[in-house]
């Protein structure tokens, strides 16, 4: 399913879900209110209409005892609401007095809170009914406070009212039924356009939006079928949603890293066949020679030939070591030592070799707390670095070699006042395979040194890092361990 329709197929749901999260509501809502009351007032009025009030009238007032006419007139009432299952009133209704009930709620001459007003006969029970009767209609609470409604028949004499005669009935709630006929006539119509309309606006929704998101995305997938053909120059513009910008971001970085480090590599390889080159040549030349018998001091040829070999051994070692540590698998032998030590020594033995290219080298060194670490490895850190700056700083020049404390480890700096590192070449001093070709001149390495440097001291937990302030300006680095003891000396304080 493409993108587009599972948009379409999400917006649907959201919509249906709410819809008829909506029609419950107003299902619900209908269910709770009360009923409408012209059911009830029509079915009353059709009670009212029924009885024959002069009748009841007729054969009550015979009776002389007035005590005897209630009687009666109470008998046929509760007659009439048991028949008819009306609740049967007589109230004096501008009074608010019960004269009678026939639920024996209200006795007689309590008051009553009723609400009446003029009943508008319906068309059907305009024909033969009451003739000097008014009909009234309305509500009133019993003393449970429950709701009742009333049509009622008041005889008007010589414009003197009596007591009404009052037919009630309980205002009902709703139906469940009755909820859905009001929802299926009046409101699933409204729901079923809002539905349509929904359906409409989800799709045209889903293409813009879709469209949106996925050709910044068919970009990327276009683009990153480009840098697997090996286009390492593939780039994607920016555009679209956040999350897609990200995306481009991410992969535009993501190419121009692989495009470096692709670069790197064949500037390595190109390097490592030169470098590996020179010595095979050299071997091969002297050992023709000896072979042939053309050397003229076989001693001499064969000690180049030794010391060629030295050289492809060391260069196949830093190879070694370079992919162990890629890998994860160069072993360390870890003990505790004295970095201010170790770089004395190391700085020491490297005098000579400072003395004969006419350079100054300062050592400060001091005892430091101890670190946990390979002895042998930080030695080849340390060594690389001060030869670097022997190495890389031209003759009456200085070098310094300084230990200290820095936060909670200890930290070596090595600073030069030689060629320097141009400014653009600084965060690539340590990548793998990189060469900082202008600023080491004729000098050149393998690019390993200081890549094996950094992946050392990242091992050990610590950092390193070069700052030049540019080209004959210059280098110094820096590396900081991190040292158990300084960490323990911190907390206690």
């Amino acid at each position: 399913m493409t993108l587009r329709w599972r948009l379409v197929v999400s917006y649907l749901l959201v919509l249906a879900v709410t819809l008829s999260a909506i029609a419950l509501a107003i299902i619900f809502i209908l269910r709770t209110r009360p009923a409408p009351p012209e059911p009830t007032y029509l079915r009353l009025a059709s009670v009212a209409q029924s009885i024959d009030l002069s009748a009841i009238i007729r054969e009550t007032l015979p009776l002389l005892n007035p005590d005897d006419q209630f009687d009666a007139l109470a008998t046929q009432l509760q007659s009439i609401a048991t028949e008819r299952d009306v609740r049967v009133m007589l109230i004096d209704i501008t009074n608010k007095i019960v004269t009678y009930d026939s639920a024996d709620v209200f006795n007689s001459g309590q008051n009553i809170d009723i609400q009446a007003s003029v009943y508008s006969l319906p068309t059907q029970l305009q024909r033969g009914i009451f003739t000097r009767v008014d009909v009234l209609s309305g509500h009133f609470d019993d003393l449970s406070k429950e709701t009742w409604l009333f049509v009622a028949l008041q005889q008007v004499r010589r414009g003197l009212t009596t007591n009404a005669l009052v037919f009630a009935d309980r205002q009902g709630q709703q139906t469940l039924q009755d909820a859905l006929e009001d929802f299926g006539a009046g409101l699933l119509p409204l729901l079923c356009q809002a539905a349509a309309s929904g359906i409409i606006i989800a799709i045209i929704l889903a293409g813009v939006i879709s469209r949106t998101i996925a050709r910044p995305l068919q970009g990327v997938a276009q683009a990153a079928a480009g840098v697997a053909a090996g286009n390492f120059a593939e780039r994607v513009p920016v555009t679209g949603p956040p999350e897609v910008r990200a995306v481009a971001e991410a992969f535009n970085d993501m190419s121009e890293q692989v495009q470096i480090t692709q670069q790197a590599q064949q500037d390595f390889l190109a390097n490592v066949s030169h470098d590996l080159k020179t010595p095979l040549t050299s071997i091969q030349g002297y050992s023709q020679a000896i072979v042939d018998g053309a050397a003229t001091d076989p001693v001499s040829a064969a000690r180049i030939i030794h010391e060629e070999a030295g050289r492809l051994n060391r260069m196949v070692i830093e190879l070694t070591d370079l992919a162990r540590l890629q890998a994860g698998r160069l072993s360390m032998h870890w003990s505790p030592l004295d970095v201010g030590q170790l770089t004395g020594a190391i700085a020491e033995r490297l005098t000579i070799m400072a003395k004969e290219k006419d350079i100054t080298l300062s050592i400060d060194t001091r005892p430091l707390p101890e670190v946990t670490g390979d002895g042998d490895r930080l030695a080849q850190v340390l060594t690389n670095l001060i030869s670097n700056a022997i190495k890389y700083t031209p003759p009456g020049g200085h070098v310094w070699v300084k230990t200290g404390l820095h936060d909670s480890g200890v930290q070596v700096i090595v600073k030069d006042d030689g060629i320097g590192i141009a400014p653009a070449e600084l965060p690539r001093v340590f990548e793998r395979f990189y060469q900082v070709d202008k600023a080491r001149g004729p000098q050149r390495g393998t690019g390993l040194g200081l890549a094996i440097t950094a992946e050392i001291i990242q091992a050990h937990g610590g950092t390193i890092e070069a700052q030049s302030e540019g080209e004959n300006k210059g280098t110094t680095f820096t590396l900081w361990l991190p040292s158990p003891q300084m960490s323990t000396v911190l907390r206690k304080r």
